[in-house]
Parts: structure tokens; C-alpha cells; sequence
């Protein structure tokens, strides 16, 4: 006992414990879920024209590997950006016809409108980037 208060002094096994704990919290509290907010594009392209916008057919798409981000034309004169690997395992989407877009190693397909996964295995949609049409090409912004 250590003093009036009826308590115990903490013993060494307790402060490690205690601070395992509070460790422990921490590392879950990084695994909670981030807000939503925009997607940071690969390093190197912002600013840059990355395609034209005679390249992307409306109702289709263009991936564009070297960056691995697929631009989509879902009906004439909205473009959009996301980011081309598959969030089922890492493969890089392919063709984008009739507003889907489609990965060949597992045949999950994707909204070309808004990136949501219309038919897995994969569960999560494919990430969105922030783009502006500047005359005939499209900036990643």
C-alpha cells in the first residue's frame, strides 16, 4: 500500500501493461477508416495533359499504363480519372466499352461514370482523380 489512499503502488508489470495498452489503441486507432477526400494523383503529372480528348471515345475509356490511371468519356464531354489497378488484386484494368470498365484478370467490372465496382471479386471501387479538360487534353489536377 502507498500512503492513505488505499491503493497499491503501480509495480513495473503495470506500467509496461498500461503502456502495451495504450500502444495497442494507437495502432488500431490508424486502422480506422480515413475521411473521404481527394484522391492525390501519381507523382510527376499534375499539370500535365495526359491524353486527348479525341483519344477517350464516349461510352469507352483509355488506359493510360505509364501513369496506370484510365480516363473514361461516360457521356459526351464528362471525362473522368481513376486510377487503373484493380482493388481486388493489384491488376491493371483493361478496355472500357458501354460504360464499363473491365479488368481481365478476374473480371471485375467498374462504373466508367463513377468507379464503383459493379461485379467483383473485387468489393471496393476504383480509386477517383480530380482532372480539368484544357482545350483538347486532359489535365490531371
Amino acid at each position: 500500500m502507498s500512503g492513505n489512499d488505499g491503493f497499491a503502488a503501480p509495480t513495473r508489470r503495470h506500467v509496461i501493461g498500461a503502456a502495451a495498452v495504450a500502444a495497442c489503441g494507437a495502432a488500431l486507432t490508424g486502422c480506422a477508416p480515413a475521411e473521404p477526400g481527394p484522391a492525390i494523383v501519381p507523382p510527376g503529372i499534375k499539370g500535365q495533359v495526359i491524353v486527348k480528348t479525341a483519344d477517350v471515345p464516349v461510352g469507352g475509356g483509355k488506359v493510360v499504363s505509364k501513369w496506370k490511371i484510365v480516363i473514361t468519356q461516360p457521356k459526351a464531354g464528362v471525362f473522368k480519372a481513376f486510377n487503373a489497378s484493380c482493388p481486388h488484386r493489384g491488376c491493371s484494368v483493361g478496355r472500357v466499352a458501354d460504360g464499363v470498365i473491365h479488368c481481365p484478370c478476374h473480371g471485375s467490372e467498374f462504373a466508367a461514370d463513377s468507379g464503383k465496382c459493379l461485379k467483383g471479386p473485387a468489393e471496393a471501387p476504383l480509386v477517383e482523380y480530380a482532372l480539368r479538360v484544357d482545350g483538347d487534353g486532359i489535365v490531371m489536377v
